[in-house]
């Protein structure tokens, strides 16, 4: 049986071999592509662009010119003699001691202590 089906196929090839028809070869190609008409004109309009040149004044408009602040007045330039006479004339403060004149403050006992009920308790 298997040599049977060697001969067929045997026979088959070479029949097949003998009406080989000639075969054309052809390519495929798509459809030509529309270009589209409104990209056409935006490229068009991007390559006619120039654009103004830059120059150094435009800037002059949007930029303010610096200058510097005027220099703040130093508190030494003002009556300084007369500040220090001042301070050394002045009475030294203490808390707790009373000033020329008054009464001592009395100290006040501000803690209130709760009295507590031993007796109860045992």
């Amino acid at each position: 049986m298997m040599s049977q089906s060697l001969r067929a196929s045997r026979s088959l090839f070479t029949r097949a071999a003998r009406q080989q028809v000639p075969v054309a070869r052809t390519f495929v190609t798509s459809a030509v592509r529309r270009a589209d008409t409104i990209q056409d004109l935006y490229i068009n309009q991007l390559k006619a662009y120039k654009p103004t040149p830059i120059k150094a004044s435009d800037a002059d408009a949007h930029v303010h010119k610096f200058a510097l602040p005027k220099a703040p007045a130093s508190p030494e330039e003002a009556n300084l003699a007369g500040e220090l006479s001042a301070y050394e004339q002045s009475v030294v403060e203490v808390e707790g001691q009373a000033a020329a004149g008054e009464a001592a403050p009395v100290e006040e006992s501000w803690f209130v202590e709760e009295e507590e009920e031993a007796a109860a308790a045992h």
